[in-house]
């Protein structure tokens, strides 16, 4: 009877295995030049048992993405009891954290994003949530009035901007790039009328 669930534990743990490896090669790699034959060499397996996990390299590809967007979601969860702009600075930190521990992959999602439509689509889903986290978290309405929710998107596509300015050179802290951020986020929310937002 235990057999059953020794095998979905073995399932469970090879697609978390496959995953990590795609996480590695698809930093390494563009999209484009791996294939399916590929990523299963490299993962020692025969492209038949690669399929029968991920159907297509698009399927791979888009679930490596999704697992890196949910360690992301996790890692920057904002901290209930700390007031908005404190608590935005702490979820920041730790996104550009983690950007640190990720900067190849970080890269390559930017540059695949205009390519590839999965990845455009996974960084639009992820910056619409964050947007809306955002003005949710300093108390924005909901719906939140529309020169605010405008502030915060565009500014998410400043900060990738920012981000991969601050990849290139390596001249600035992490903490000189988050303080340039937020106050860049404050001025954005003041421009659209809600500085006293980021306040309380």
């Amino acid at each position: 009877m235990a057999q059953p669930a020794y095998t979905r534990l073995q399932v469970d743990e090879r697609r978390r295995q496959l995953l990590e490896l795609g996480t590695e090669l698809f930093a390494r790699h563009s999209f484009g030049e791996l294939s399916m034959a590929r990523i299963a060499h490299e993962a020692g397996i025969s492209k038949a048992l690669l399929y029968h996990y991920f159907p297509s390299k698009q399927d791979y590809f888009v679930a490596t993405l999704q697992q890196a967007a949910e360690e992301v979601r996790r890692r920057t969860e904002p901290d209930p009891d700390l007031p908005p702009a404190e608590a935005l600075a702490a979820s920041l930190d730790a996104f550009l954290a983690w950007i640190e521990e990720n900067e190849v992959a970080y890269k390559k999602l930017v540059e695949s994003a205009g390519s590839v439509p999965e990845v455009g689509a996974l960084i639009d889903e992820v910056r619409d949530r964050t947007s809306a986290r955002i003005l949710e978290g300093i108390g924005a309405g909901d719906p939140p009035p529309p020169r605010l929710r405008a502030a915060a998107r565009a500014w998410l596509w400043f900060m990738d901007g920012a981000i991969l300015d601050w990849l290139e050179h390596h001249d600035l802290e992490r903490a000189e790039l988050r303080d340039l951020l937020l106050g860049s986020l404050a001025g954005a929310m003041m421009a659209a009328g809600g500085g006293h937002l980021l306040q309380g």
